[in-house]
């Protein structure tokens, strides 16, 4: 028999519409926050007679129709006329500003996020906090599934690596969802941050635990690079690549699947292919990105294929390619160059120098790890779902 998908906070509000009668909305969306039957969930909501306001979108803007480190602007939307504020790169005061601008008395978010600690969907959601936290505005969550499940694995963030892909201490792959991040922020880190907390409240997603296979869930790609299943799942390890000089695939079809750059060679996939990384094969490629890192460039690399997601580690498979690479190719300049005055975009993902300097020297993955900040545990007050997160094992 069929089992059910679950149900997110959407869904739930939309049969019960009085969970957000307290106030006009400001919505914190795109176009990954959908119906069960696909249809937009802003739609939804202004039929359901709920007095949104106005539209806020992150990193992509709401259609995600432009690349990373880009959004679209302030606009208007056009099923609905209601105006739309940009908020990515848009944090502190100017953000307190922004939401005063909204005429709101709340904040409701419904993003999906995709369960790695670099991805920014996560602190978008966090500096709405602060700003919550600040003015007095109202937070709601329109929970959703994490589609890595429940796993936890990778360190923590060093204060000295923070940024817009990690603004606070939670694990590489933290295993929650942006409630459950919300709760945590909001009872450990938005009071640090602002001396106070925000009024929140989290709209659960009903029907799902950590141990949920995603088999049957409906994918929609949460960003530009993001389009399968399959990248989400790998990206928390090939998303490392980032900071190197190396294409992550970007620009083709398989981004963070398809990896190399023009001085790779056949040799980094039988590299690979030796180490028998578990839950992924490794096959031989060469493409031409239309875009970013060599974009109109030969490139002969690798591609990653996820045969057992439940088997792969995206701690060591990132340890894996970017040691490899580190041995094979010792004359190519391996990282990218860091911002002036900023820690090296390695360090931004990884959280720490740990990994960078670790592939330098030579070390084991057990002693970057032991180099690098622990992976926090969230408070048991602020977890939603069962069982608890599980940390992988590396």
């Amino acid at each position: 028999m069929p089992i059910a998908p679950p149900r997110t906070g959407l869904d739930r509000v939309l049969d019960d519409p009085d969970l957000l009668r307290v106030g006009s909305i400001a919505l914190c969306t795109n176009y990954t926050a959908v119906t069960g039957a696909l249809g937009r969930g802003v739609d939804a909501l202004v039929t359901a007679g709920l007095p949104v306001r106005r539209l806020l979108t992150p990193e992509h803007g709401y259609w995600g129709g432009v690349q990373a480190g880009e959004s679209e602007g302030d606009g208007q939307d056009e099923a609905t006329g209601l105006p739309v504020l940009d908020t990515y790169g848009v944090s502190g005061a100017d953000l307190d500003t922004l939401l005063e601008r909204t005429g709101a008395d709340q904040v409701v978010l419904d993003l999906q996020d995709i369960g790695t600690r670099f991805y920014t969907y996560t602190w978008t959601l966090f500096d709405l906090l602060c700003s919550a936290a600040r003015t007095g505005h109202q937070v709601v969550v329109l929970d959703r599934p994490n589609p890595l499940g429940g796993v936890a694995a990778g360190p923590g963030l060093d204060p000295a690596c923070t940024s817009f892909v990690g603004r606070v201490s939670v694990p590489l792959q933290h295993g929650l969802t942006l409630g459950e991040l919300a709760r945590w922020f909001n009872a450990v880190h938005v009071p640090e941050a602002t001396g106070a907390r925000a009024a929140l409240q989290v709209v659960q997603a009903a029907g799902w635990t950590r141990e949920a296979a995603p088999l049957g869930q409906l994918w929609v790609p949460p960003s530009p690079n993001m389009p399968t299943r399959t990248t989400a799942q790998l990206y928390p390890g090939t998303g490392l690549l980032e900071g190197t000089t190396l294409s992550e695939g970007r620009g083709t079809t398989k981004p963070f699947e398809l990896f190399g750059a023009p001085w790779t060679d056949a040799r980094l996939a039988a590299a690979l292919a030796e180490q028998a990384l578990p839950g992924v094969q490794v096959r031989e490629a060469v493409f031409t990105p239309m875009f970013a890192k060599h974009a109109g460039a030969r490139v002969h690399g690798a591609q990653l294929h996820l045969s057992d997601p439940a088997a792969f580690d995206p701690v060591r498979t990132g340890h894996t390619l970017l040691s490899t690479l580190a041995t094979l190719y010792p004359e190519q300049q391996l990282w990218r160059e860091a911002a002036p005055g900023r820690p090296h975009f390695l360090d931004l993902l990884w959280g720490s120098p740990a990994l960078r300097e670790g592939i330098d020297a030579g070390r084991s993955l057990a002693q970057v790890l032991a180099a690098s900040p622990p992976a926090p545990t969230p408070p048991p007050e602020t977890l939603l779902y069962s069982p608890t997160p599980t940390e992988v094992s590396t």
